[in-house]
């Protein structure tokens, strides 16, 4: 899967992706991660990409015209029909396990970050098919935003995990968040694992961890339950 990420600071959204599973999965080409610069774009000699916001207001906002010119160009380089292209906005939908899912079914996703008080509405209608929030709040762009967005498509990317139960038993993947889990050791400041996942019983343990999860659901997030 390929991700192209339209933004202002580029190294940031590069050094966030090089870590960990999704580093790995880019050196494996299994996901291919691209972070573009919106202020190449731009056709002022200071490479600015913003103005004020018609009708007065504070802070700037990100203009149309270098936006457009770099997803045009960033569109010219893949000649996939199954792609989509979002804009991480605290006005989008919220991103949950079943949207991650959606958008993993796509071969590309282009995403745009804006920064200061946002970007003309304008671009996000030119160019954009869907928006998505990563919660309510409001983070100083959306790089971070895209980061999350795509570590959590990336992680259901064939090949990206090394075993498909990985996913299959995490958190939200049905519905509920995922049972407890303990490593050793086995006793810790009084506190001990359950005894039952150390019975050797895997009938037993699933049941616990079954009803473990339900509970952890109803106490953590009841929300999930309705």
């Amino acid at each position: 899967m390929r991700f192209d990420i339209m933004t202002l600071f580029p190294e940031m959204i590069r050094q966030t992706m090089s870590y960990s599973i999704v580093g790995r999965a880019c050196e494996k080409r299994l996901i291919q991660i691209y972070a573009h610069d919106i202020r190449d774009y731009s056709e002022d000699k200071h490479r600015r990409v913003d103005d004020t916001p018609c009708g007065g207001g504070k802070g700037m906002l990100m203009s149309v015209p270098p936006i457009d010119r770099c997803y045009q160009y960033v569109k010219s380089l893949s000649d996939t029909g199954n792609c989509r292209t979002v804009y991480m906005s605290p006005q989008g939908r919220v991103l949950n396990q079943k949207v991650v899912r959606e958008l993993a079914g796509y071969d590309r996703l282009i995403i745009l970050c804006g920064h200061y008080e946002g970007v003309d509405r304008r671009a996000v209608e030119l160019i954009c098919d869907d928006e998505i929030s990563v919660g309510d709040y409001v983070l100083t762009g959306g790089e971070l935003a895209a980061c999350i967005l795509v570590d959590s498509v990336s992680r259901l990317i064939k090949g990206v995990l090394s075993d498909e139960e990985c996913h299959e038993k995490e958190s939200f993947s049905d519905g509920i968040l995922e049972y407890p889990q303990y490593t050793r050791p086995v006793t810790y400041k009084g506190m001990s694992v359950p005894e039952v996942l150390l019975s050797g019983d895997h009938r037993k343990i699933e049941e616990w961890r079954r009803e473990a999860a339900y509970k952890l659901t109803e106490k953590n997030r009841p929300d999930l339950l309705k």
